[in-house]
């Protein structure tokens, strides 16, 4: 290697650097305007809620579990919502993601209505379909799952087809090549290949699905929610943090129970 050449490679490799450091500056720098913007650096709005906040986590402490029996079947509820949310949120999202990837669409319009129809799906919160349902089908269990399922398939769903998007095209080639209906390749030389990664994107939205099955609760969707709304109603602040407590232990329990399924799935 010639010194001009080997000199060219240093220069490449510092431009390289200097953009990269270029990008990591305005990163930070939109980052710390970001914080600046919503009044971060605002420390005496800080100071000045300190006595609240120190009034409020002594109402919080000791938590009060005298009700804890009563939390039980809403702690149900919520992992029932969470399992029948992600369920159907995968009945739905499998086959639209094989119509939103590129290589598994089969046609270019197809491809850009359901790419559409994902990104509208997941720019609508959970809590505001939340709403919507318990207005359309009562308070209970169901408008929570139909509001965790609808939300996921616009993300679930993207993240399949990005997982189907990058497939090895080979065997896809040799399928068709051999005479393989659409479905044959899908079911032999697609399916086969992002299932590991279809499998950790589902059991990481069902851990997801939890913890927001609690927070629909707020609205009227069942579940634990219901019950730390009405605490928070009435100021029983110290059954609030006991009602947190619980659900931090059943996240605890949902988390473990996910990274067993991803280990023994592998």
């Amino acid at each position: 290697m010639t010194s001009t050449s080997f000199e060219a490679i240093l220069a490449d490799e510092r431009r390289s650097a200097l953009r990269g450091a270029g990008l990591v500056a305005v990163i930070v720098s939109v980052c710390l305007v970001s914080l600046w913007g919503t009044g971060f650096f605002d420390a005496k709005r800080f100071a000045e809620s300190g006595p609240a906040i120190q009034q409020l986590a002594s109402e919080m402490v000791p938590p009060d579990f005298s009700r804890w029996q009563t939390w039980l079947k809403p702690l149900l509820d919520t992992l029932l919502m969470s399992i029948a949310g992600t369920a159907l949120a995968v009945v739905f999202s499998l086959p639209l993601a094989l119509l939103a990837a590129p290589n598994t669409s089969p046609h270019t319009a197809v491809y850009f209505a359901v790419r559409t129809l994902l990104a509208f799906l997941r720019s609508v919160p959970e809590i505001i379909l939340g709403v919507l349902f318990v207005a359309a089908v009562g308070f209970g269990a169901l408008p929570g799952v139909l509001a965790l399922a609808l939300h996921s398939v616009g993300m679930v769903g993207k993240f399949y087809a990005e997982a189907i998007e990058h497939v090895d095209p080979k065997p896809l080639e040799a399928a068709r090549a051999a005479g393989a209906t659409p479905m044959q390749v899908i079911v032999h030389a697609v399916l086969p290949q992002v299932l590991p990664q279809l499998t950790d994107v589902t059991i990481y939205r069902w851990e997801y699905h939890f913890r927001a099955s609690a927070v629909l609760g707020i609205v009227g969707a069942g579940g634990i929610g219901f019950e730390l709304m009405a605490a928070l109603r009435l100021l029983n602040y110290d059954q609030v943090s006991a009602i947190l407590l619980s659900i931090l232990a059943c996240v605890v329990v949902v988390d473990s129970i996910g990274a067993y399924l991803r280990k023994t799935l592998k």
